[in-house]
């Protein structure tokens, strides 16, 4: 156990092999992976061998490569990239770097200040594949977002010209003026591999605590003790969970003394507000709750502050003046007493993690030492428990400060507007940040201040969160933006409710994206990761993966006036696609137009698609392993998913897999209908492993769009013997339309045991039902604000039996309205 004092620090290898460099009297070129280089050029020949904030393991193994050095010229190549170098300054015509391989509409090169053929496009159809930006604070839409490390021209570079060192004995330098020191990374078209090369130099993503894939509570407003309690009641009676409350800056004193100036930055409980802080969060952690209270450092220490005269203790410095503590990341004196004694006093009311809101800019004492990016590590790396004599999972929740922020998770996206623009632009925001490995966004969802009152941008807006890295509800400090599902509608109140069980529902889902995450594959991806020659994947920018088994296409605009329908441009890559949520088949090769009313957005699965969830339909407060576990199983094809589940302990060096972890592998053989729950296995300290989840489950196998016929059945093995079995008809999730799949459930099967539910259906095979056409028509029609006799006339062409060409055609001689064709040609484009 460490010390409740000074700074922890984080673990670099900083030196690369030196089989891995070639070297000149100003030049240096290290080759970390065979897709990534180094380059450094220093007029004083003096080279940085300490970590970076962004770099902190060259000491990498060293890939195949020759060197071919004419005297004039050197050129590296590797199996992916050829490097060309004049050994003189880093310009246009004497350095290039060239990916090699699959690349034939263009020749896939960087030189140095070359015109970004990614930012602008050109003739090959080339376009900017960004990364993310610091904070959406104020935006309204789109905001400029900086690189990341990938390219679809195949090579881009970093630049670590300016960013702080990491010196041997935990603190930090600011960089020698004058060098240059690029990371060029020539992946072309893989982009899963420059992400993952990326966290092999920066180091990966950590493991995120369970709690934090729950839905946050947050909002700007004063609540007493009292009242919020009533309202963690109140959500508890309508049957909305969540793991995380966060309480923002009314927690501390903000109405203070003019001569102290603002109460913005607070480290005193209200007293008024909260009497007993530590009986406050007891409560809440009782009742499933942790708890992140927000801080704004940025005006340090003052008279006023309870912790005051220990902080000037601690300083050295007398407090007859009353003189503030100026808050300066750039002294380390200060930063211990920061932690030591502002922070560790208020942990032992029960803080759990800190919300840092740094809004005060990148500027300190010493240039290139940016406040935000020192307060992000330093409170991370603090963050393991000190209290229970044992490390545990660290978290922070801040906004981002350069590539390497991904160390630091979660991000805080800052105050965005509460519109339309707002939220078409975050799917994208959100998609684009794993293009930097940046992979756990957490957005004020439903949007921060300005805006209108409008249920059904509410509602969109969380079905979106549900579907996103973290969730976090929140609005700011005006009595009308609060973002209860009660405030809306009582349409848009049930389906809010149920999106939100939903992401309580998929935490044992979100889990096991979570070690993936952290084995270097973040929960979102945009599309053309896993199609980059696809033309497509391009052009549905808000459209994403989510995680293995998940294809999310979020509705962002209002709905059609005429139709109660939202749209969105949607491609499904070629195969079969069912959304999970309406229990639609779709055959894909296509771009197609969705339309979803409120209650629904388009979330598809291929067949072969596993999802495990809670098996508790109103989920309670928290993210525990649970009993009853449902799996999401698409029929078609066979499947396979491990299940991971863990003892909530820190990582060691060698990542992920030294965490004590359960695993419990789920199998779907197609052939056989036959879904199989193998023993659990262990990794890592097996009695801890086996504590992270019960000894025995209820299992459910939900299947959407199957139908086993008239005298269709099911049967159940555990352990070779035969088990009791229960077949009932199920809804979509979350569930508010008929029902459209099947649900198999065997209850109480011990941990160690292997059940096995075969499907026995009429037709002797488990197939993806055809759509019922007739009935998604009709639904569409019944709610259309349209002509009584068009409907009958739409109703009687496409449920006429014609072939689909001549149904087509006679919609289009009817001159219908845009909107109501397009959806009309979704139903019947989907597999009848």
């Amino acid at each position: 156990m460490q010390p409740d004092t000074g700074l922890r620090q984080i673990r670099t290898t900083p030196l690369a092999r030196p089989d891995a460099v070639v070297s000149g009297d100003t030049w240096r070129i290290t080759v970390l992976t065979d897709a990534l280089v180094r380059i450094e050029h220093a007029p004083d020949g003096r080279f940085e061998d300490r970590a970076s904030a962004f770099a902190l393991h060259r000491d990498l193994p060293v890939p195949d490569l020759t060197v071919d050095d004419t005297g004039t010229h050197v050129e590296i190549t590797t199996a992916r990239l050829r490097l060309t170098y004049d050994k003189g300054p880093l310009t246009t015509s004497g350095l290039s770097v060239e990916a090699l391989g699959g690349h034939t509409a263009y020749q896939s090169v960087w030189r140095p200040d070359q015109p970004r053929w990614d930012r602008d496009g050109n003739s090959a159809g080339l376009v900017r594949l960004p990364g993310t930006a610091r904070t959406l604070d104020t935006a309204d839409g789109a905001v400029d977002l900086d690189d990341g490390v990938v390219s679809h021209t195949g090579v881009i570079a970093l630049d670590d010209s300016t960013t702080l060192l990491l010196t041997d004995d935990g603190w930090v330098a600011p960089r020698p003026e004058g060098a240059c020191d690029l990371y060029v990374f020539a992946h072309g078209h893989d982009y899963r591999g420059a992400v993952r090369d990326l966290f092999r130099v920066s180091g990966p993503t950590p493991l995120l605590p369970r709690f934090a894939l729950g839905s946050w509570w947050s909002r700007y407003y004063p609540y007493t003790a009292d009242g919020y309690r009533e309202l963690m009641e109140r959500f508890a009676a309508e049957g909305i969970p969540f793991s995380v409350s966060v309480i923002d800056m009314d927690w501390h004193v903000v109405d203070v003394p003019a001569r102290f100036g603002s109460g913005w930055t607070g480290y005193t409980w209200n007293r008024d507000l909260y009497p007993d802080p530590a009986a406050f969060i007891d409560w809440l952690h009782e009742h499933g709750l942790r708890v992140t209270l927000n801080v704004h450092p940025a005006d340090g220490v003052r008279a006023f502050e309870d912790a005051y005269p220990a902080m000037a203790a601690a300083l050295g410095r007398s407090t007859d003046d009353e003189a503030p503590i100026q808050f300066d990341v750039t002294d380390r004196a200060f930063l211990e007493a920061y932690l030591d004694v502002l922070h560790r006093g208020l942990e032992r009311d029960g803080v759990d993690f800190w919300w840092l809101d740094w809004q005060s800019g990148p500027n300190s004492r010493v240039s290139g030492i940016d406040p935000l990016w020192m307060l992000n590590h330093v409170h991370f790396l603090d963050n393991a428990d000190r209290r229970e004599g044992r490390e545990r999972r660290p978290l922070t929740f801040s906004r981002y400060a350069g590539p390497g922020s991904h160390r630091y998770p979660v991000g805080f996206s800052g105050d965005s507007a509460i519109t339309w623009a707002s939220l078409d632009f975050q799917p994208y925001f959100t998609a684009s940040a794993s293009n930097i490995g940046y992979g756990w966004w957490s957005h004020d969802i439903g949007g921060h201040m300005h805006g209108v009152k409008d249920d059904e941008l509410a509602t969109r807006w969380v079905q979106l969160g549900v579907l996103s890295p973290i969730m976090r509800l929140h609005s700011g400090n005006n009595t009308f933006t609060h973002k209860e599902p009660w405030a809306s509608g009582p349409q848009a109140q049930r389906v809010q409710t149920a999106f939100l069980r939903l992401r309580h529902r998929l935490v044992p889902y979100l889990h096991t994206m979570n070690h993936r995450a952290a084995e270097g594959a973040p929960l979102v991806e945009p599309m053309y990761w896993e199609h980059p020659e696809a033309p497509e994947a391009y052009r549905v920018p808000n459209q994403f993966r989510f995680g293995t088994s998940l294809l999310v296409a979020p509705v962002t605009q209002p709905a059609d006036a005429r139709l109660g329908r939202g749209s969105v441009h949607t491609w499904l890559p070629d195969g079969t696609w069912v959304d999970v949520l309406t229990g639609t088949v779709y055959d894909g090769g296509r771009e197609i137009v969705l339309w979803r009313d409120l209650a629904s957005i388009p979330v598809l699965a291929r067949p072969g698609a596993i999802v495990p969830l809670d098996g508790a339909h109103v989920p309670v407060n928290g993210a525990e392993a649970p009993r009853d576990l449902e799996v999401l199983v698409v029929a078609g094809a066979d499947g396979a998913f491990d299940l991971l589940e863990d003892d909530g302990s820190v990582p060691g060096p060698g990542g992920p897999t030294e965490v004590p972890t359960l695993v419990t592998p789920l199998r779907w053989t197609q052939s056989s209908g036959t879904f199989t729950v193998e023993p659990v296995a262990t990794r890592g300290d097996a009695a801890a492993a086996r504590a992270s989840a019960p000894g025995s489950r209820t299992w459910t196998v939900l299947l959407p769009a199957v139908d086993l016929g008239w005298g269709g059945t099911a049967s159940a093995t555990v352990d070779g013997r035969p088990a009791d079995v229960h077949l009932d008809a199920f809804a979509p999730l979350p569930g508010e339309t008929g029902a459209t799949g099947l649900a198999v459930r065997v209850a109480d099967v011990a941990a160690d045991s292997r059940l096995t539910i075969t499907l026995h259906p009429a037709s002797g095979e488990v197939a993806l039902a055809g759509n019922d056409t007739g009935r998604l028509v009709f639904e569409l029609l019944d709610a259309a604000r349209i002509e009584y006799d068009l409907k009958s006339r739409v109703m009687d062409v496409t449920t006429s039996g014609h072939p689909l060409a001549v149904r087509l055609g006679h919609l289009e001689a009817l001159g219908l309205e845009p909107a109501l064709r397009s959806a009309l040609v979704e139903i019947l484009t989907a597999r009848g």
